[in-house]
């Protein structure tokens, strides 16, 4: 059975309890003496069950701990005890027993289990009653093995979905939607660090005549090769998004107006002066057009008027004749590539 497990109790507890589960299950188990012990190893190593004594001082509160924290909520908490013998009167001991189960529940646990040794007479089980507790604590542990294991499963699923939901399906890239997500919270980091931050918004030039005279699939094939490029000639903190069509967008973090102007500019070179591949018998000459913008204090927490400086920037840098790049330092034009010449796709 490939399982965490912690056990959390006095030294009574621990030694009969690993008999038993060597016994029951084939897994990995860790011991805590105590509650306080116990919460570093739940937050380093996350088991997938902790089993607790339930008698002991501060079980009732680490499992209502656990069950209170999103992050470790999915952890199957089992509280259990082992009393050296039976009380004198069965109906006592279910009704203590019923009290206890009903007081772990509403503290959080995912089960109670009570595992006398002996009977009311103080004399050790017989066989068959040890057998059919074992049993009794296998199947516990396997029902919340099979949760854990269920929910992980659907943790993968949700994982591999928000992956492909922020994913661009054409160039890998991030996704506007990833945008969305992603800005606020780069925002409020540089906010807190007090921190620059930067975007350039940049557009193929011509984009359009490109699909319109070799058709839509070198259209594809153009955008697929210019986010390559992008994203292998961006530094490690950069981020790159495909914000739409042939529209792009990357964040700068830590990076002022004047490195933002310096990153758009070797960008917008890096596109022009080596011709795309689009096959064997087609090489295309392409231009972008970028413009960039800083984070203000007076930008709204969502990045909305930040991302929209660098989108007037960039209108500026297409109406100014294109293959340049417009800065929030002037809003005239301020990078104006070596070659002033008409983009030769146009």
């Amino acid at each position: 059975m490939d399982a965490s497990i912690l056990l959390v109790g006095g030294d009574d507890f621990l030694s009969t309890l690993l008999i038993r589960l060597r016994i029951v299950v084939n897994c990995t188990v860790e011991v805590a003496s105590e509650p306080s012990e116990a919460v570093p190893l739940v937050q380093a190593q996350q088991p997938d069950l902790i089993i607790l004594q339930g008698s002991q001082p501060g079980s009732l509160e680490l499992c209502h701990q656990i069950k209170e924290q999103t992050k470790l909520a999915w952890i199957y908490c089992i509280l259990l005890d082992i009393p050296a013998q039976m009380l004198e009167e069965a109906w006592l001991d279910r009704n203590w027993e019923m009290e206890s189960r009903v007081e772990a529940l509403e503290s959080g646990a995912d089960a109670y289990l009570w595992l006398p040794q002996n009977d009311p007479q103080g004399k050790p089980l017989s066989s068959p009653a040890i057998a059919h507790q074992n049993r009794l604590l296998r199947s516990q542990i396997v029902a919340g093995l099979r949760m854990v294991r269920n929910h992980r499963e659907l943790m993968r699923t949700n994982d591999i979905l928000s992956a492909i939901a922020l994913s661009d399906p054409l160039t890998e890239l991030n996704n506007r939607r990833a945008l969305d997500w992603e800005l606020p919270r780069q925002v409020q980091n540089a906010r807190t660090r007090n921190e620059a931050l930067s975007l350039i918004m940049l557009d193929v030039d011509f984009f359009k005549s490109i699909n319109d005279t070799y058709g839509h699939p070198v259209g594809d094939r153009t955008l697929q090769l210019i986010s390559s490029r992008l994203r292998h000639n961006l530094r490690f903190r950069d981020t790159l998004f495909r914000y739409g069509g042939e529209e792009f967008v990357i964040i700068l973090s830590s990076t002022d107006q004047q490195e933002a102007l310096l990153v758009a500019r070797r960008l917008c070179r890096l596109i022009s002066d080596q011709p795309f591949s689009i096959d064997e018998s087609l090489d295309l000459n392409i231009t972008i057009s970028a413009g960039t913008a800083s984070l203000e204090r007076t930008d709204d927490m969502k990045g909305a008027s930040l991302l929209k400086r660098a989108d007037q920037n960039l209108l500026r840098a297409k109406s100014s004749g294109r293959n340049r790049v417009v800065s929030c330092l002037d809003e005239t034009v301020l990078a104006d590539l070596e070659s002033e010449s008409e983009p030769k796709n146009g």
